[in-house]
């Protein structure tokens, strides 16, 4: 379904657009916490995540979000059971054929964030096709943090700087924080201003290290799976109240 004229959910009519974030980041938890507690398989739990992803994605492009950033598969995650991750890259693989015509519906613009390395690569096919289909749209950035650690991804930046330096690109002192967003996998994007997670857990867990320094952090109760345009509504309020001062004074 395309995204449609902008209709404004009732639970951010009292809410200036001004105060909306422009980019929020997921960590998107607690499918395979859902899948116990309905008694299914683990798996079933990311299946039923993609249709919270698709839910997800079409309401931000619909609301006009510039940016939305999902923690897709973490360089962690390679330390689960084989069976699960055999099953989550077959449903990457998926997600990529079969969500390219409401990629392209909704005008979204597609990256991946993370490691290549270890990806089969039917998958990575797959995702640079859906990639490059995506790069003629003009609408919301759809960042797909898969393979992604924040650790890993500052030590490839630091490796790509000091081989710069080393080459005499580039010297010591001209280093500053500009040069290290340049070479991060999110270099080009905003920083989010509104980190969400999923599941009550109250960690980062090594996502957007560098990038989430002073975005606000909405934690929900509710399994990824159970995440839906009502709660996406009402972590957004939730964001639009708080006074972000990024270290200095207000009011």
């Amino acid at each position: 379904m395309a995204a449609s004229t902008l209709d404004i959910p009732e639970a951010l009519t009292d809410v200036p657009r001004a105060r909306w974030p422009r980019h929020i980041a997921i960590i998107m938890d607690g499918n395979g916490r859902w899948a116990q507690r309905q008694n299914l398989p683990r798996i079933e739990g990311h299946r039923r995540g993609v249709a919270s992803v698709r839910r997800t994605t079409e309401e931000c492009a619909r609301l006009k979000i510039e940016q939305l950033t999902l923690y897709c598969l973490s360089s962690e995650n390679w330390k689960r059971p084989q069976q699960e991750i055999d099953f989550l890259m077959h449903l990457l693989e998926q997600y990529m054929i079969e969500e390219r015509s409401t990629i392209m519906d909704n005008n979204l613009r597609v990256r991946m964030i993370g490691r290549r390395e270890g990806i089969p690569n039917q998958v990575l096919r797959e995702l640079d096709k859906t990639v490059e289909m995506s790069s003629i749209n003009t609408g919301m950035w759809l960042n797909l943090a898969i393979n992604y650690g924040g650790r890993s991804e500052l030590v490839d930046a630091v490796q790509a700087i000091a081989r710069q330096s080393a080459a005499g690109v580039i010297s010591p002192a001209e280093i500053d924080e500009q040069t290290i967003a340049d070479h991060l996998y999110t270099a080009g994007l905003d920083d989010p201003d509104l980190l969400v997670r999923t599941a009550g857990e109250m960690r980062i867990s090594n996502f957007l290290l560098w990038q989430v320094s002073y975005a606000e952090i909405w934690v929900t109760d509710r399994c990824w799976p159970e995440f839906d345009e009502a709660v996406l509504h009402e972590a957004i309020h939730g964001f639009a109240q708080r006074n972000r001062k990024f270290g200095g004074l207000t009011g």
